[in-house]
């Protein structure tokens, strides 16, 4: 396996050659690609998944003849999400994996994006780690698990789509090869993994990939638009209730906390994203600097014990991805981060009261 270990400056410039080229090698030789991201798709999994969707389907498709290329995502993705680029042309495994099952079994190269342990990827990465076929990683958690013969792997990176426009840059001799669609989708991936570039976005040469990004075309406002002002009734009334009857703040440690139930979840009809940036509202507060917000999911069948999917987010130099990674089997950036829990609210409440003590500058 090739890990890229290059300080975040050398990335800066250029991607590792020797796995640039053995990517390409991969890329120019399969027939039958599978691009795959981690459950619960957020804004960086769809805009890198299908950025490198449209570029593994347009760069090589005319030299190589006949490929197929499909983007399998283990379970349903927000509506809002729906105006992406061949964003129907994606397929869901959960409900579906008959339908699935055989392009994972019958892939030759797989791409995944966005996630460090092929466990995020739930079902959908059982069956690509039983297929001995190649595989590519673009990710920024820490800590990627060794599954995949190239790993291009950089935490550092504001989210994998960054990673995604270093790597289609290297990977093309084309000055057009990021158009419009790969363009719309990478722009995607930033805005939402820094909330709208409010967090993990100060370099310089960040802002210079946008300004190449609304070169290729992107309407920033339209994506925004399409992103953050598309919401339910529904949706903005669990809002309106988690901030008012479900934050705690222990103003002590300058810390917010909201949990929302499965049963309160389906008081206010929840759809897949509808709890997308609630995390991020408590930092406005202006005592707050860290924000967590837990949800429960109910158990699937197989699964005995609810499933409590963990949000955490920091503001300056107050990381939280060492407490999610340590504590809740997650990670993500140094202020924004994920993490999981396999038991009741009350049990993950407890950890997290437990805990953060030791976790908190």
């Amino acid at each position: 396996m090739y890990l890229c270990t290059l300080n975040w400056m050398k990335m800066a410039c250029l991607l590792d050659k020797e796995q640039v080229i053995q990517a390409q090698k991969l890329l120019e030789e399969a027939r039958k690609v599978v691009i795959v991201t981690h459950m619960a798709p957020d804004g960086d999994a769809m805009g890198s998944a299908l950025a490198m969707y449209h570029f593994v389907n347009g760069e090589w498709r005319m030299a190589n003849g006949d490929r197929q290329v499909t983007v399998i995502v283990p379970n349903a993705f927000p509506a809002f999400y729906n105006w992406m680029p061949a964003a129907d042309q994606i397929k869901i495994y959960e409900g579906h994996a008959q339908e699935c099952d055989p392009l994972l079994e019958q892939a030759d190269l797989f791409v995944c994006t966005d996630f460090n342990d092929p466990k995020r990827i739930g079902p959908v990465g059982d069956k690509m780690m039983a297929n001995s076929c190649p595989k590519i990683l673009i990710d920024h958690h820490l800590n990627p698990v060794d599954f995949a013969n190239v790993v291009f792997s950089f935490p550092e990176a504001c989210s994998s789509c960054e990673i995604v426009y270093r790597l289609v840059k290297a990977l093309s001799d084309h000055p057009s090869a990021i158009g419009n669609q790969i363009a719309s989708c990478i722009y995607t991936g930033l805005m939402t993994d820094t909330g709208n570039f409010s967090f993990n976005s100060t370099s310089a040469e960040l802002y210079d990939i946008i300004a190449d990004l609304l070169r290729a075309g992107v309407q920033k406002d339209t994506i925004y638009d399409a992103v953050f002002n598309q919401y339910s009734t529904d949706r903005v009334r669990l809002t309106g209730y988690a901030l008012y009857r479900k934050m705690r703040i222990y103003p002590e440690h300058h810390i917010a906390l909201i949990t929302l139930s499965a049963d309160e979840l389906d008081q206010y009809h929840y759809q897949p994203g509808d709890t997308e940036g609630l995390v991020n509202m408590p930092l406005q507060i202006s005592d707050v600097y860290y924000s967590v917000f837990m949800r429960e999911e109910r158990p699937k069948p197989g699964t005995p014990k609810p499933r409590i999917r963990i949000s955490f987010r920091s503001q300056g130099n107050r990381p939280v991805n060492v407490w999610a990674n340590e504590v809740f089997h997650g990670g993500g950036h140094a202020n924004a981060s994920g993490g999981e829990l396999f038991g009741n609210l009350a049990q993950a409440v407890a950890l997290f009261e437990k805990t953060y003590k030791k976790y908190i500058v």
